[in-house]
């Protein structure tokens, strides 16, 4: 018995001990965007204050890279979501020659190296003569956050009960009818976790982006190109501000589970 307290408290211990380390570079952030500094560099405390938060866009451009990576990741997640709950649905529901392929295919690509991705793109759009900008990243951002979207959908149809369905076919509602009353509601909660993770992983890309921009500059790309010279406490407070966006998005799909169950 006291053997397995023991155990049950280390356990806890452990755990408690991944989460401080995994939330410790989140917390490093957010308390550096308040960050008084006076020097180029932003890594020591030097004093509170909210005068970042009041110049968020003053530097034009770190303001530029992350419209792009905004305008970049809702592109990409709209055409993501669109193409991947399309397959997803096929792939759930349907039995057709090439699914085996296709699935595989889908697995392969969420185990892809990003490295490899990034150079087999931009191998393709260098021997097609293809001129890299947002545009080249957007197709490289739907082709390695799409088999995410798939996964999930796809997962969702599974356990759809194809009665209900039926039922409203028996009803008399059109096929469109019933994928937009019946089908689509039911499998809403798998496009939307696809979205949010097509979303999170646009924004935050830099190996593949870094192969296929050319000479659109996005938001990890300045952090990154920006190391040199000293990183501002604004860019801590974009990040923040991103990822409050995220955790509120978070508890608010939780809430609506929630109440739905």
């Amino acid at each position: 018995m006291r053997g397995t307290r023991l155990g049950d408290r280390l356990l806890h211990l452990y755990t408690w001990l991944i989460i401080i380390w995994l939330s410790s570079p989140i917390a490093v952030m957010i308390l550096f965007g308040f960050n008084d500094k006076r020097s180029k560099s932003n890594t020591t405390w030097q004093g509170f204050t909210l005068r970042w938060y009041a110049e968020l866009f003053e530097i034009s451009d770190l303001t530029t890279a992350l419209r792009n990576s905004l305008v970049i990741a809702v592109v990409s997640t709209v055409v993501t979501v669109v193409i991947g709950t399309m397959l997803g649905l096929a792939l759930g529901r349907h039995r057709f020659r090439g699914a085996g392929t296709t699935n595989f295919l889908v697995f392969a690509a969420i185990s892809t190296p990003e490295l490899v991705m990034g150079a087999s793109l931009l191998s393709l759009f260098v021997s097609g003569n293809v001129p890299r900008d947002a545009i080249t990243i957007i197709i490289a951002h739907v082709l390695f956050s799409l088999s995410f979207v798939v996964v999930t959908v796809r997962a969702r149809v599974v356990g759809l009960d194809p009665a209900l369905e039926e039922a409203a076919r028996d009803l008399g509602a059109t096929a469109w009818g019933t994928f937009r009353q019946v089908t689509l509601p039911s499998i809403m909660p798998g496009v939307l976790a696809g979205a949010m993770l097509s979303f999170a992983l646009s924004i935050d890309d830099y190996v593949v982006t870094s192969f296929v921009n050319g000479s659109t500059v996005t938001f990890p790309l300045w952090i990154v190109g920006a190391v040199k010279t000293g990183i501002p406490p604004q860019v801590n407070v974009m990040g923040t501000l991103i990822f409050g966006i995220g955790v509120l998005i978070a508890i608010a799909n939780a809430v609506a589970a929630r109440r739905r169950a």
